[in-house]
């Protein structure tokens, strides 16, 4: 049996194969970003501290977002890249700082997505393998699938983005869910003819009212919601597209029993899913076949609570049910940082030290 110096250097080896480059974020990072694309839910759990000009910083909580930084400012876009990393990440956890080890893989920019995530879920089960971990709880997810299951069951457009923005909030979707599965009565009466007209209309009820335009939500703000809200008002669900859905998130099986579940929901719905289906069907397969003794399980409902994911989300769970590494497809992040056209992403995070508390078990 290998000992805990053996398994960290065979990790290293890992981390520093000729194939990638190993990446080395400062341990001081710009706090901002992090509040940009992971919101207030996140940034609750930085480390934060603030220079005298009134600029956040953090210590480093993850090392994907400075690598897919660091690919953008050196102007790679175009290049196929390949990062790994190895160290030390900071969060905290019910008020109090804690310090992990973190490693991974992060691959950029490469022109075929699907083999590259295929790279990513070789990476991971290598990582686990160096650690003894052959039977890995395995949780496969599909947010493209998503998106794509709502477009083909006919979900109206101004519900879309609403139960996307949703998914990977179990509770928050539970609710929506219940919602349109029993709708209150719905206003009926006309709305303004334009968004200028709303903000018109609300800038004065405010003001008459003495109320304060700004340090609360804006008219504006007000105006959208509102005129959301008759959007999708407007464009009600049908109670059988409700069920459709309702089932369709239901689905959390083994993989290939989950695929053809939800390939018959479709076809009696009366549309062909089994192409959008196969891309999924291809990925848990692959790594069927890299790990044969995991349990590999399609959760129709799992998402990372981030909506820069776009494709394929896993995670990689011990027998305490520890996540030991998770990752996916991310191709919205380098946009959301600014990157002038789409880049394909893909990547997974190890959490070392459980991997050494699931080798000692």
């Amino acid at each position: 049996m290998k000992s805990a110096s053996e398994r960290y250097a065979a990790l290293v080896r890992l981390v520093e194969s000729r194939t990638v480059t190993r990446a080395e974020p400062p341990l001081l990072l710009p706090a901002g970003p992090y509040f940009d694309l992971a919101g207030e839910e996140f940034g609750r759990n930085l480390l934060l501290t603030t220079t005298n000009n009134g600029v956040e910083y953090c210590l480093r909580p993850d090392f994907t977002l400075p690598i897919a930084q660091q690919y953008l400012e050196e102007g790679l876009i175009g290049v196929p890249s390949a990062f790994t990393y190895l160290g030390p990440i900071f969060r905290q956890l019910n008020s109090t700082p804690v310090e992990f080890e973190q490693a991974g893989l992060e691959l950029l920019g490469q022109a075929e997505s699907d083999q590259a995530l295929d790279q990513v879920l070789t990476f991971a089960r290598w990582a686990l393998a160096i650690y003894d971990i052959t039977a890995p709880n395995v949780r496969f997810g599909g947010v493209g699938l998503f998106e794509a299951f709502l477009e083909a069951a006919d979900v109206p457009p101004a519900w879309r983005s609403r139960i996307r923005h949703r998914f990977g909030h179990p509770e928050a979707l539970q609710r929506l869910m219940e919602r349109l599965a029993n709708p209150e009565e719905r206003v009926t009466a006309p709305s303004p003819d334009s968004r200028d007209t709303v903000i018109e209309i609300v800038t004065d009820a405010m003001l008459s009212g003495g109320l304060s335009l700004i340090g609360s939500r804006t008219p504006e703000e007000i105006a959208d919601r509102y005129l959301e809200k008759q959007a999708l008002d407007a464009a009600p669900i049908p109670a059988e597209t409700v069920t459709l859905l309702q089932e369709y998130l239901s689905v959390a099986e083994s993989a290939e029993t989950a695929f053809v579940r939800i390939s018959a929901l479709c076809h009696e719905a009366g549309f062909d899913f089994d192409d959008q289906l196969g891309h999924v069907r291809n990925h848990a397969a692959a790594l069927a076949a890299l790990s044969p003794s995991a349990d590999v399980i399609f959760d129709a409902s799992f998402s990372p609570r981030l909506d820069y994911y776009t494709g394929i989300v896993f995670e990689m769970t011990g027998s305490d049910g520890e996540i030991l590494a998770s990752g996916g497809e991310y191709d919205r992040m380098l946009e959301r940082l600014g990157a002038p056209e789409p880049v394909s992403a893909s990547g997974c995070a190890l959490w070392v030290d459980r991997l050494e508390r699931e080798a000692n078990l």
